[in-house]
């Protein structure tokens, strides 16, 4: 019986740790998705505060078209425009809900579907309604609607340039349809705390989405521009945000937000790992990713036709890259997070 009891006796002290690492992982897991989600509410509602502003400059600039009032609500269309970018890594949760993120951002446009949009409607009879914004298509629901208004040549020449009757109608309509989605996404994503904190799946999920972020930010928003990618061409038509010149500004958004309300929670899980280096190493590269701003606030436009500009991407893009290669082949590896089948064909 001794034999036994001993046997027992051992088994008993070799669980104990077990079970204490087991206990520690799951409230490192847990801490780390507290984290996100305290970030990503904190995110939604800057989202929220700053599209309610934007709906307030478009109604104050229609009622009183100066060169003040214009200027206010250009830089409320960029803040607003940033705010999203902070959080657009996020694609899960109630963002899934009616092509929320497509009403923010309708892009890549290739077909120009935005500006063929907005001609119908500047163009048709019926009145410009809250009702008709939302009965359209998400090519005329968000930001990039707004920024072909605010910011296209050919519109800006014709008869349809803003502060036009009809056009600040569709102006005020769609900065009303932002703000309305803005509200109702911090307020369902506070709703979603509960099921996202007990759903063990959300911690996987959250890490993918940084990594499908990085991945469209080094492939479409940046290699496909500098002709990396596809045809090997560079076009200026291929980036976000190319008609106000704010391409590089919405990356930089993208990488603060990942920094601000992805990267603790990732680092906490990583301390706790078996390369609890890779934390450092990934704070450290997200610096250096940021280091090339605000030197490249510049027009895509400029920084595509000019050599010594275009080297300044390409920099960019080296650091970008490492970033993801850092994030999705080692971190998420370590964390035992298998990538999605094709997660940067999604935006």
């Amino acid at each position: 019986m001794r034999p036994l009891t001993k046997a027992v006796g051992i088994a008993a002290l070799i669980l104990v740790p077990i079970a204490g690492m087991a206990a520690s992982q799951t409230e490192t897991t847990s801490n780390a998705e507290q984290q996100w989600h305290q970030g990503i509410l904190a995110g939604y509602q800057s989202l929220a505060a700053e599209a309610g502003d934007l709906s307030v400059a478009a109604v104050d600039y229609c009622s009183a078209p100066e060169q003040a009032s214009r200027e206010t609500l250009e830089q409320a269309w960029l803040d607003a425009f940033l705010a999203w970018q902070r959080v657009r890594y996020v694609d899960f949760g109630p963002v899934e809900s009616d092509n929320l993120a497509w009403q923010f951002q309708f892009w890549p446009d290739p077909k120009n579907l935005i500006a063929r949009k907005a001609s119908y409607l500047l163009n048709s009879e019926d009145p410009i309604s809250g009702e008709v914004i939302a009965e359209s298509g998400v090519a005329v629901q968000g930001f990039p609607m707004l920024e072909y208004l605010l910011y296209d040549e050919p519109l800006n020449a014709s008869d349809n340039a803003l502060p036009a009757e009809k056009t600040c109608g569709l102006l005020r309509a769609v900065a009303s349809h932002i703000e309305t989605n803005s509200q109702q996404l911090s307020d369902q994503w506070q709703a979603f705390r509960e099921d996202y904190l007990a759903t063990e799946q959300y911690r996987d999920t959250t890490i993918r989405a940084g990594m499908a972020a990085l991945e469209i930010l080094e492939d479409r928003r940046l290699a496909q521009p500098m002709g990396l990618r596809g045809n090997g061409k560079r076009s200026v038509y291929a980036a976000d945000a190319w008609r106000s010149g704010r391409s590089l500004k919405t990356m930089e958004a993208t990488i603060h937000g990942l920094e601000q309300s992805f990267l603790p929670g990732l680092t906490r899980l990583l301390k706790e790992s078996e390369q609890p280096e890779l934390g450092p190493r990934i704070e450290n590269q997200f610096k250096d990713v940021l280091e090339h701003f605000p030197e490249l606030h510049r027009p895509m436009t400029e920084l595509l036709s000019n050599d010594d500009a275009f080297s300044l991407l390409q920099g960019l893009y080296v650091d970008v890259s490492q970033l993801t290669t850092l994030i999705n082949d080692q971190a998420a590896v370590e964390l035992s997070v298998i990538r999605g089948f094709n997660s940067s064909d999604g935006d």
